[in-house]
């Protein structure tokens, strides 16, 4: 067991939309009519994460409403996202207001997301000799992991968490965990709204991530590629690149947070 203090990191909204699906809005409501299974969920997740992990330092960061600077270069980013269920409505200010009770730091940054905020934190404390705990739906923070960071990634609800490592993210994908953010440019992330390259699907781009090392080396071996996947990555290079700079998670925000 190791000895060094845990930091555990949570993403806020990300987690508050899994518990609000996760359980009927129906049965969570006060008599003023406001929805509450978003609030209960999190707070059930949360209370279990402290029981079996036993972390030393916590922190929940939230988006903030209004486009990042991702959307300031591509306008449709997440513009396929759908209206927000009128029964979330409420939720995430209860939940702030319950972790300010609960005496939990929260944390938000204009014109960034929940995930930067996470990305950066994790990277100071990982210097800092902590062990840090990712617990975030978004597998963009699969390019946090490290020998000190370890991503709890929701697999059903937000009960039921995998605990994602260098060794996990190459079981489930054929790539390593730092090799993600370039399969992810290469196949798109449909709930970003980042169409990737046509007709190429994970194991396509994990073969070319195992031949090639990163983005950069399938793009520069593109002409050796054959048959119509080629073609189509020739063609269609820009997007990779593209999703590629929106999907690299910023990792030295200074959000007023110092670690001993």
């Amino acid at each position: 067991m190791s000895n060094k203090p845990t930091l555990m990191l949570i993403d806020g909204h990300s987690l508050a939309f899994r518990a609000f699906y996760a359980l009927n809005p129906s049965n969570f409501k006060t008599p003023a009519g406001q929805h509450t299974n978003a609030v209960h969920g999190f707070i059930s997740m949360l209370l279990n994460l402290l029981e079996g992990e036993k972390p030393t330092h916590l922190a929940v960061a939230f988006d903030i409403s209004g486009p990042s600077f991702r959307a300031s270069e591509y306008p449709e980013y997440k513009g396929n996202r759908g209206e927000t269920p009128p029964e979330f409505f409420g939720q995430t200010e209860l939940l702030e207001d319950a972790m300010k009770s609960m005496n939990i730091t929260t944390l938000t940054k204009k014109d960034y997301e929940a995930d930067d905020i996470l990305a950066s934190l994790a990277d100071q404390a990982s210097a800092a000799g902590y062990r840090v705990l990712v617990v975030s739906g978004d597998r963009d923070t699969f390019q946090l992991i490290s020998d000190d960071t370890t991503i709890l990634y929701p697999v059903k609800g937000v009960m039921n968490l995998a605990r994602m490592d260098d060794a996990a993210v190459v079981e489930r994908y054929g790539i390593h965990a730092k090799q993600y953010p370039d399969l992810a440019a290469l196949v798109g992330e449909t709930s970003d709204n980042l169409p990737g390259i046509p007709g190429v699907g994970p194991k396509t781009a994990a073969k070319w991530l195992q031949q090639h090392g990163n983005l950069e080396g399938v793009l520069q071996n593109s002409e050796d590629i054959p048959g119509k996947v080629g073609e189509s990555l020739r063609e269609h290079s820009a997007l990779a690149l593209r999703n590629r700079r929106l999907n690299h998670l910023v990792r030295d925000l200074d959000m007023g947070v110092e670690f001993e």
